[in-house]
């Protein structure tokens, strides 16, 4: 069994920062990817940024240039920066990771979820 667990979520003005922060516990071997989401009220969960085990990002257009995703592979840890918040950034964040339980067995996981609210 796998868990992951975010924090770092919370209330901030516009143009604030928070970092998040996602950590990784239980049978794991491995992680491969590990991704941040986020979902709005009546909308689709939607990708905001991802990070292979060897450190190459992608970010949503929406946010790049305004949030850093990074990852710890020694803490099996990731971590989402994001400066210069905007009212639309406003969502419940979701961790996700790939992990390989050992040689033969992968599965993707995903946390519980912690909510940034942007206020204008």
């Amino acid at each position: 069994q796998v868990q992951l667990v975010e924090s770092g979520g919370g209330l901030v003005q516009a143009g604030g920062s928070l970092r998040l922060s996602c950590v990784a516990s239980g049978s794991i071997f491995s992680i491969n990817d590990m991704g941040w989401y986020r979902q709005a009220p009546g909308k689709q969960r939607e990708v905001v940024a991802a990070i292979t085990s060897g450190g190459s990002t992608n970010y949503a257009d929406s946010v790049q240039g305004r949030f850093t995703i990074s990852r710890d592979n020694a803490k099996n840890t990731e971590y989402l920066q994001m400066n210069s918040l905007k009212p639309e950034d406003t969502a419940a964040y979701y961790c996700n990771a790939d992990v390989n339980i050992n040689r033969r067995v992968q599965c993707v996981y995903w946390g519980q979820g912690t909510q940034v609210t942007v206020s204008s």
